[in-house]
Order: structure tokens, then C-alpha cells, then sequence
């Protein structure tokens, strides 16, 4: 891929200039510019170690410019622009072959591990992404809906790049949620049947409660209400219902989880006695005012952190240490946790609780999702039909469908508010993001049928006199495809999805120019042949752009139907 023949030839130009060290290569930063002007790669490294060269950036651009190695098929010329900025230009060989590199490649496989825009980056280095993982007390909400396209994104992405990458879901079946959850059902079955039972304060409200309490059933939950440990009963009854509801929707989402892990597994395996007895062995456990502390401050933490109460009680903090001990035992090196924004202060204590316990400072990366603002008519929706209080995943998937729900959620950056445009999500045009890239894949689906109808196709080899991409629109579109790669790459490495749907968008948008200003089948077989290439290459990176977003790729839209290619 260019990034790595990029890479490659600034290690050979820095110890060609007397330059070399691995800590220069590090900061190498290559990005593709937004203005054609600028090329089709930049790089600011002369910039950054000017200094500790004692060159001027733009003569150590210039030296750098010198000594990289030349490759005429695949860059067409090396600049040196403003204060040291070194640009390079893709050879016309190079955007000639793309299409064929393309088709040889093809779309990214089921796994996302094979395909044009894969790239072995990380060496099978096994990655663990935590998401949604919401209390199993009610069905999932815009907010799991958003974390669910993210999370599952991000697998993706970090299977394209060469990392070997699992979902996981945890579910919080411990603590004071499922048993007021259980204490809920429990009172609505009760006024079900008539029978006095008070509805516990700050209890699950919702329609969804009084299904939960109308499923179970009547003799069964009677003998339970007159018994001991009622709340149990119906805490267990309804906690499986609604992983249940969580595992369906989350599958027709099209969100994958390796495993579903308990947190009642550490608790009930010893792993939560085990990991407190590890940090004592650690020296970084002590005692105060009766409770049991763990020593975070030594690992930058603001303050120390209580893991055990003086009623001798765990707080949050040591089963969620126990849980990560249980994920580096299971081999990943690395942890992804997708949060709320209402847990950012719990970042901090538990990746220093992590350090004190031994475990590398890097394994924990947290990312937060923020909140999402469903809009309708300009102005925020709050009630569902359905659940009472909130609108559900469910609820979002029958009135957009989940492919247009996971192209909105991915646009936005994810650390960053969402205002979801339900009216503009409805719509079935170019208006709708979504819909313009999947009529875009669609489109070219449906000039293929239409040139196969004449006996043409993209074959991935050329005739003797085919031409080459001469034309600009022809160009332009091959330079964005060319950057798809680089996408991937960026996309995973930043755990940046919203990068996918951004790039889609404007490949779409080139795309439909190339279209209007080169008509695809002719009277010029040769030249139709080529164009056809350029168009199914085109369609394999939609195509690999939406799989990686969990997005498919129709064959055959209304629009498309009627377009003549």
C-alpha cells in the first residue's frame, strides 16, 4: 500500500541524508490534502525535527526530497512547498492500474480481514472492544444504538488492519439495578393478580415492566410472591426476557459479541476475592476508617480509591478490575471500553487500579459515547409508543430500518453530541446520506447489468488497445479510491469510524461526476471496457466502505432502476 512505500522510502531518505533515527521515522505524519494543489500525499516531517537537525525545515525538506528513493511507477514527482511541506503526485501508471489492483483484491470479505483496503498493520495483536454492555433492566436506547454501530465498526475496522479483534458485552447482573428490576416486576405482577405488593421507590416504570410481569407465569408467580426471596424469582425471570430482547435486536442490528460476560461469573468464580488478595500481594492495598484502599495515587490517580467498604462490601471499582484482570488472563493485550459520558470520571482510577495490579498502562483505552438527540419536525422526541420513556433500538430499526439508524450514528464523531434527524432519515432521496452512497453502489450495479446486456464487462485484464484514465473526472475518481486504504488505516488506528460514511459521501459524490461527464458504454468498446472498470472498482469500495460500517450495499434501488447508464 503507498502508506507503507511511503514509510518505507523516509527511512531509507533518512539515512541516505545522515538523518536516521527511529525516533525521527516516528514522527512521520503523512495525510492526503484536501486541495488537489497540495498532491496526493504531504508530509510536515522536515517541520518536526528541523530543530534537533540545526536545518532550516525547507533546505531538510529539500535533502529529504533528495535522498528518497524515486519509484516513477508509482509517484510522478516529489515537491518541496511553503516553509517544508514535501508533496508527492501519483504516476499516471499507478492510477491506470488501480482499477485492476482493485478487482484482483476485491471487496472486503465477511471477516473484513481480506479485500482492497486491508492491511496486516498490527500483527494479529489479539484487541478486545467492549461496547454497549447496558444494564439488563429495559430494552436497549438510542444511546446502546449508537455504541452498537460504533463498537462493531471498530472490530471491523481493527480486523482490516490486521488486528485480531472480538466484541464482548458485559452484563451488569450484580448489584441494586436487577434487584430493583426484579422488585418492579414483582409488583406489577402482583396488581396483575390482584394482590397488595407496594411498587419499590424510584422502580422500573414502562410499558415494558407490566410485559415482563404478563409473561410469567400465574401459579408459578404466585407460589414466589408468598415465599421468601420473591424479588429474586422475578429478577432472574426478568433479567433472562431482557437479554433476550438485548441478544434479538442486537443481532438484527448486526452487532456481533464474541461472548456475553456475566458479572455474577466473578463474583460466584472467586475472581473478585482473588484480584483484592493479588493487589495485597502487590503492597498496594490498605486499610482506613475501616474500609480497604487501593494505592491509584501512585499511578496517577488524584486520590486513592476505596475497593472495599467497612460493611466489608466491594464498591464498582474491584469487580470492574477483576473483570480487566479476566480479559488480560484471556490473552488481549489490549482493552477498548465503550462508556457513557456519565462514567468519565471512572476512567482515570480504574487504569491506575489496573497499573498497581500489574497490568501494562496502555492495555485500557476508554472511549466515550455521547448523547444522541433524536429530532422530528425540529424538535426533540422523547416518548416512545411502545416503551413509555424512551425511544428503544427497536424502535429505531421499524421506522428507519438499521442500515439508515448505523449511517447517521456514524457520521458524528463519537465523542462529540448527536442530532439525529428522524424527517431526514425517513427520506428516500439524495438528501439522505445514507441512501445517496447506497443509490450510488446501486447505480453501478445497474450499469453493469445494462453493459453485460451488450456483451461488455470489467474484466481485470486489459485489451491491446484500451486506453488509460485520460480524462480529469476519470482521474479525480481514481485518486479517491486510491484513498480508501488510507481510511481504513487512519479510521482504526484513530478509533475514528466516522471517517467511513465522510469518505463515502464524497466517493459518491465523485463518482456520480465521473458519471455525467463520461458516459460509460459507447460505440468505443475498448474505452467502455475501461470505464467499466473504473466503475466496479469504484462499486468493490463502496461496497467495503458500508461492510465495514455494518451497512449493505443493494443491488437495485428505484432510482437506479430508472437511470439509464
Amino acid at each position: 500500500m503507498v502508506w507503507s512505500a511511503l514509510t518505507d522510502g523516509f527511512a531509507e531518505a533518512l539515512k541516505r541524508a545522515g538523518l536516521w533515527s527511529e525516533e525521527r521515522l516516528a514522527r512521520l505524519e503523512l495525510a492526503i490534502p484536501r486541495e488537489p494543489a497540495h498532491g496526493d500525499w504531504t508530509t510536515n516531517l522536515a517541520l518536526l525535527i528541523a530543530r534537533e537537525a540545526g536545518k532550516p525545515p525547507r533546505a531538510l525538506a529539500e535533502a529529504l526530497v533528495a535522498a528518497f528513493p524515486r519509484d516513477p511507477e508509482l509517484f510522478s514527482g516529489l515537491e518541496v512547498a511553503g516553509p517544508g511541506f514535501i508533496n508527492f503526485r501519483y504516476a499516471e501508471a499507478f492510477l491506470n492500474r488501480l482499477p485492476f489492483r482493485i478487482l484482483s483484491e476485491g471487496a472486503l470479505d465477511g471477516t473484513a480481514r481480506r479485500g482492497f483496503g486491508c492491511f496486516d498493520h498490527a500483527h494479529g495483536l489479539r484487541i478486545q472492544v467492549e461496547y454497549v454492555s447496558a444494564n439488563p433492566t429495559g430494552p436497549l436506547n438510542v444511546v446502546n444504538a449508537r455504541a452498537a454501530a460504533v463498537g462493531a465498526a471498530l472490530v471491523r475496522l481493527l480486523n482490516a488492519t490486521g488486528h485480531s479483534a472480538e466484541g464482548e458485552f458485559y452484563v451488569n447482573d450484580a448489584g441494586t439495578q436487577v434487584d430493583l428490576l426484579g422488585e418492579s416486576v414483582a409488583a406489577r405482577f402482583a396488581e396483575r393478580v390482584n394482590l397488595e405488593h407496594e411498587f419499590p421507590e424510584n422502580g422500573y416504570q414502562g410499558e415494558y415492566v407490566h410485559d415482563l410481569a404478563r409473561e410469567l407465569n400465574e401459579r408459578a408467580g404466585r407460589a414466589a410472591l408468598s415465599g421468601n426471596g420473591s424479588a429474586a424469582w422475578f429478577r432472574d425471570r426478568a433479567l433472562e426476557r431482557i437479554l433476550d430482547w438485548q441478544r434479538g435486536d442486537l443481532a438484527e442490528y448486526g452487532a456481533e459479541f464474541a461472548r456475553w460476560f456475566r458479572e455474577s461469573e466473578l463474583h460466584g468464580s472467586g475472581e473478585v476475592t482473588a484480584t483484592l488478595e493479588a493487589m495485597k500481594a502487590r503492597g498496594v492495598i490498605f486499610e482506613s476508617e475501616g474500609a480497604q484502599w487501593v494505592r491509584t495515587t501512585q499511578f496517577g490517580d488524584d486520590k486513592d480509591r476505596v475497593v472495599v467498604r467497612s460493611n466489608g462490601l466491594p464498591t464498582y471499582l474491584l469487580p470492574d478490575v477483576a473483570y480487566h484482570r479476566d480479559k488480560r488472563a484471556r490473552g488481549f493485550r489490549h482493552s477498548i471500553d465503550l462508556w457513557g459520558p456519565d462514567h468519565h470520571g471512572h476512567i482515570l482510577p480504574l487504569q491506575a487500579a489496573l497499573q498497581a495490579l500489574g497490568i501494562e498502562r496502555d492495555f485500557l483505552e476508554v472511549l466515550i459515547v455521547q448523547q444522541v438527540n433524536l429530532l422530528s419536525g425540529g424538535q426533540p422526541v422523547k416518548m416512545s409508543k411502545r416503551a413509555g420513556e424512551f425511544i428503544t433500538l427497536r424502535d429505531l430499526m421499524e421506522d428507519i430500518g438499521a442500515d439508515c439508524a448505523k449511517f447517521f450514528f456514524l457520521m458524528r464523531s463519537t465523542n462529540a453530541h448527536l442530532d439525529f434527524d428522524l424527517d431526514l432519515a425517513r427520506r428516500q432521496n439524495d438528501e439522505n446520506p445514507a441512501y445517496y452512497v447506497q443509490y450510488a453502489h446501486a447505480r453501478i450495479a445497474s450499469i453493469l447489468r445494462f453493459a453485460a446486456e451488450r456483451g461488455l464487462k470489467a474484466d481485470a485484464t486489459a485489451g491491446a488497445a484500451e486506453p488509460g484514465l485520460s480524462h480529469p473526472a476519470e482521474q479525480t475518481l481514481a485518486r479517491k479510491l486510491a484513498a480508501f486504504p488510507e481510511v481504513v488505516r487512519g479510521a482504526a488506528l484513530a478509533r475514528e469510524p466516522h471517517r467511513l460514511p465522510a469518505y463515502l459521501q464524497e466517493s459518491a459524490a465523485v463518482f456520480h461526476r465521473f458519471y455525467h461527464e463520461c458516459r460509460v458504454v459507447t460505440d468505443d468498446a475498448p474505452l467502455s471496457v475501461a470505464r467499466l472498470r473504473l466503475a466496479e472498482a469504484t462499486r468493490l469500495v463502496l461496497k467495503s466502505g458500508l461492510a465495514l460500517m455494518g451497512v449493505t450495499a443493494p443491488e437495485r434501488m428505484e432510482r437506479a432502476a430508472e437511470t439509464a447508464p
